[in-house]
């Protein structure tokens, strides 16, 4: 599989990273682990998964895909080949919302006994917690790093203003920084005004910010495909993006799409991947037929003229 550098960690990490949200949970353990190894049959070695996962689902308390992360790697003995990524700071069970240094330092550890690792490849701040100071957060991502329990820092779900404060206070400080930001991104835009509340989109600023930074900052993107609304007729597409600038850049995605004869969801990673700042998406699937047409994407390079065309489509 191709590789792609991760911010200014000197660590190149697959072009598309797994998120295994659903894994344990809405997909059992038997169809989880034949996806993990068709993810790492390919060249796969990006993990992406977080404490919380997958409270919401009937049944789910959190932590299953860790938990169940941690069986297939004591399974496979893969862990040296692979990078993993998972999260603290949004509320499950009893925890609540927040990144407070005892929660992180508390839940990384609850994460690293789930996983049966000795240390986390990529901790992210899950959520921007505007009760404790961006400073108290940081100085304990610090020490989880001079502890050697994490390696490298990422922030999801931040406004590009939080993440230059939290640059500027970790140069400041001498502590690790944030090396990527994990955001709601896709191809369609959403509606002004629209929120995905508790989740952030990213938005121009956040765009502008990355592009800035893109030597050294990457911008990862999650529910790249709108759970299938780009290629399934029972999957709607989202409130938050109808009207007719999607329309607009529905039909001309499916015009490129038909031309290289690839499939809709390929083209909207395809263009995430060759966009300005380069995007790496996270993808997901719950079948082999889906992870190999996520896969196949990886075989699309788009002309100057069709990602002129995707750009530009729109109102």
């Amino acid at each position: 599989m191709q590789t792609v550098p991760l911010g200014n960690t000197g660590v190149r990490v697959s072009a598309l990273c797994l998120g295994t949200m659903y894994f344990g949970t809405r997909q059992d353990e038997a169809t989880s682990f034949r996806l993990l190894d068709h993810y790492v049959d390919a060249g796969g070695t990006f993990l992406d998964t977080a404490n919380i996962y997958a409270h919401w689902v009937p049944g789910g308390r959190g932590g299953e895909s860790e938990a169940l992360l941690g069986r297939w790697l004591k399974a496979r003995g893969h862990r040296d080949r692979l990078f993993i990524a998972t999260k603290v700071g949004f509320e499950y069970g009893d925890v609540p919302r927040s990144l407070a240094p005892h929660l992180i330092e508390a839940e990384c550890d609850k994460s690293l006994r789930r996983l049966g690792v000795d240390v986390i490849d990529l901790y992210y701040a899950h959520v921007d917690d505007r009760v404790t100071p961006l400073r108290d957060s940081l100085e304990a991502l610090a020490r989880l790093v001079e502890k050697g329990k994490v390696r490298f820092i990422g922030a999801s779900n931040y406004r590009a203003y939080r993440l230059e404060r939290a640059h500027a206070l970790s140069k400041a400080n001498g502590w690790p920084e944030f090396c990527c930001v994990q955001q709601r991104y896709t191809y369609l835009r959403p509606r002004a005004g629209q929120t995905f509340d508790p989740q952030l989109a990213a938005n121009d600023d956040l765009l502008d910010y990355v592009r800035a930074r893109k030597d050294e900052f990457t911008l990862l993107a999650y529910s790249v495909l709108l759970g299938g609304a780009y290629t399934r007729p029972d999957r709607p597409v989202p409130e938050q993006y109808a009207g007719p600038d999607s329309d607009a850049r529905l039909a001309a995605l499916r015009a490129v799409a038909a031309e290289i004869d690839a499939t809709p969801n390929q083209v909207v990673l395809a263009w995430l991947r060759q966009s300005d700042p380069p995007v790496l998406p996270l993808i997901a699937a719950s079948t082999p037929e889906q992870m190999a047409e996520n896969l196949g994407a990886l075989q699309i390079t788009l002309s100057a003229e069709q990602m002129r065309r995707l750009d530009e489509a729109g109102v």
